[in-house]
């Protein structure tokens, strides 16, 4: 998958077109169904849930509103892993909850790949594409959808929160180029300074360049420490 499809879900600038280009980047892949939820949940504080999908029509009312969420099989590994997985019927009997698959089955969730990422401020993000068919046996074409859904999670969680989360009140969060952005999202995958300039057409010196520009802008001293209060202001 090209980096500019990656790119374009992350700068999305309205609900629509981030749901479209999730939408078409799981069509992509071979998925018909996608949906993306920011999950907030600070102590005291009633549990903040904003999603968007292309859920098919009455899937709401047949799943969601039942208490048996609690025993899904998927949202419990949600909760718990920061690694990409997958799920199909299998799963769900083997957790005593196959009524449940039945229930979502019918609506197109058979068999799907999911994935969270657990930031800083009590937020989380939950990335899933489904489908009906069965997925790939080929280990390497496995390796490939978990290893898309992961790289497209780091770029998408920045518009989820920009998007569906309320802007901070009063706070002074800084402004990162376009540029800055990039680059630090890459840092994040792990390439090194060297690498980026290699994917950006760019000299290390200039990926350093930035990178010093970020750390300023956002009063740190390490990669780690800008990548992870870039997150919690919602700047990525």
């Amino acid at each position: 998958m090209q980096l500019q499809r990656y790119l374009d879900v992350s700068q999305s600038r309205t609900v629509e077109s981030f749901e479209a280009r999730l939408v078409g980047f799981a069509n992509d892949i071979g998925f018909g169904l996608a949906t993306a939820a920011v999950v907030v949940e600070r102590p005291g504080d009633k549990a903040v849930f904003l999603s968007v999908s292309n859920t098919p029509e009455g899937f709401e009312t047949s799943a969601k509103s039942s208490s048996d969420s609690l025993r899904d099989p998927v949202l419990k590994r949600l909760k718990r892993l920061s690694v990409p997985f997958i799920y199909d019927q299998a799963l769900y009997a083997a957790e005593g909850a196959g009524d449940l698959w039945e229930q979502q089955a019918a609506y197109g969730y058979q068999t799907g790949i999911a994935v969270a990422l657990h930031l800083p401020g009590h937020r989380h993000f939950l990335l899933g594409f489904d489908r009906e068919e069965h997925l790939p046996t080929q280990d390497v074409e496995l390796t490939r959808l978990l290893a898309d859904l992961q790289f497209l999670a780091v770029h998408a969680q920045d518009a989820a929160s920009r998007l569906l989360l309320p802007a901070n009140d009063g706070e002074d969060r800084p402004k990162l180029t376009a540029r800055e952005l990039e680059i630090l999202k890459w840092t994040m995958d792990g390439k090194s300074a060297w690498a980026v300039g290699e994917i950006l057409a760019v000299s290390e010196h200039t990926v350093n360049f930035h990178l010093r520009n970020v750390f300023k802008k956002l009063d740190s001293s390490s990669k780690h420490q800008a990548a992870l209060k870039a997150m919690a202001l919602g700047l990525l």
